[in-house]
Order: structure tokens, then C-alpha cells, then sequence
């Protein structure tokens, strides 16, 4: 059975790279495991200074079952098989890494739609996982409003 990794992190842009994920075990028939993966940014010194590694992994660990509750909640309704991730790192690297340990065939991503310079100058998640990942990755853009009028018609 086919393991992909689905990046979430409470945005609709992530929701998107779910759905399509969904999209592709229902209509396209695979036979898959959901791994819905959340990075949570490592703490700064001065938070674990002042609150503590322990209650910083507590609160991060949270946290990111909070921005995962959507997603779960979307791929219960469909009655997929999945499982969660949570890590803490830089994203990107995180996410690849997440990818291999977890045994993943592939990674789905929403990204923002953001090309060229302002798209360089801004950073890309779903960019740098293309060039760092060692599975096939699919980026999927957050549709325009007037696509999701036409979809609607």
C-alpha cells in the first residue's frame, strides 16, 4: 500500500494538498496511507530559557495537533487510513526527513502561488522540498477565485 506524505499545518493552502490527496485515493482508486505531517519551528533560547525544554515540547506538541484537527477531521469524513507526524526542525528539511522515516512513495504540498522574485525573495517550502526531497513531490496551488466560481457553474 502506497504511503504519502500530506504537509499540514491548519492553512488552506495545506487543506488544498488534503484534498487532493483525497481526491486521488477516491477517484484515482490508490490504495494509501494518509501520513498528515505538521513541522512546528524549534524554539528560540529565550523560550527555552524561560519556560522550560520540556514544557516548550509539550506546548509544540499541542499546538500541532491543533493544526492538524482540520485535516484529520477531512480524512476521517472520507475514511481514509492515516496517520499523524509532528516535528520540530526548519521545515523543508524536516518535512524530507519525514518523508524517508516514515517510508513515504511520495509528498503532496499546497503552496502559496507565489513565483519569481516575489517568490524568491519570500522563500518557498514547497520549492525546497522539490530540490531536497527523495520522493516525487506535487505541489498544488491554491485555486483563484474565479476557478472556484467556474468550478461552482
Amino acid at each position: 500500500m502506497l504511503r504519502i506524505l500530506v504537509a499540514a499545518d491548519g492553512s488552506e493552502l495545506a487543506l488544498d494538498a488534503v484534498r487532493h490527496a483525497l481526491m486521488l485515493v477516491r477517484r484515482g482508486g490508490l490504495q494509501a496511507t494518509l501520513v498528515l505531517g505538521h513541522v512546528q519551528e524549534e524554539a528560540s533560547l529565550i523560550e527555552l530559557a524561560t519556560q522550560g525544554a520540556d514544557a516548550v515540547a509539550t506546548a509544540s506538541v499541542e499546538a500541532g495537533q491543533h493544526l492538524l484537527a482540520s485535516a484529520v477531521a477531512l480524512v476521517e469524513a472520507a475514511g481514509v487510513p492515516y496517520e499523524t507526524e509532528i516535528a520540530l526542525g526548519p521545515v523543508a528539511a524536516t518535512l524530507a526527513d519525514m518523508a524517508e522515516r516514515c517510508g513515504c512513495d511520495a509528498l503532496i504540498i499546497g503552496a502559496r502561488g507565489l513565483g519569481g522574485l516575489r517568490g524568491a525573495w519570500l522563500g518557498s517550502v514547497s520549492q525546497a522540498l522539490v530540490h531536497q526531497c527523495t520522493v516525487p513531490v506535487t505541489v498544488v496551488k491554491h485555486p483563484e477565485p474565479q476557478e472556484v466560481i467556474d468550478a461552482d457553474a
